[in-house]
């Protein structure tokens, strides 16, 4: 299982999405299913980036920064 940090463009703003899922393919899969859970009407979609994956073990995340450091 890998865990999937993806970054979504549209039209008016961004959006980062964070995945578990067994492979790319269901990765890209489940971000527009979560966007369709999110959004009462999903946003045009300019671009789907994946930005880091990483192999789940005991423990492992990823930091959104909000601001440049």
């Amino acid at each position: 299982m890998n865990l999937y940090r993806f970054e979504v463009v549209f039209k008016t703003g961004s959006a980062n999405v964070v995945i578990a899922a067994e492979n790319d393919e269901s990765a890209f899969s489940q971000v527009e299913v979560e966007l369709e859970k999110h959004f009462l009407k999903v946003p045009e979609v300019k671009e789907i980036s994946l930005y880091e994956k990483k192999k789940i073990k005991e423990a492992t995340g990823f930091v959104f920064s909000l601001e440049p450091v």
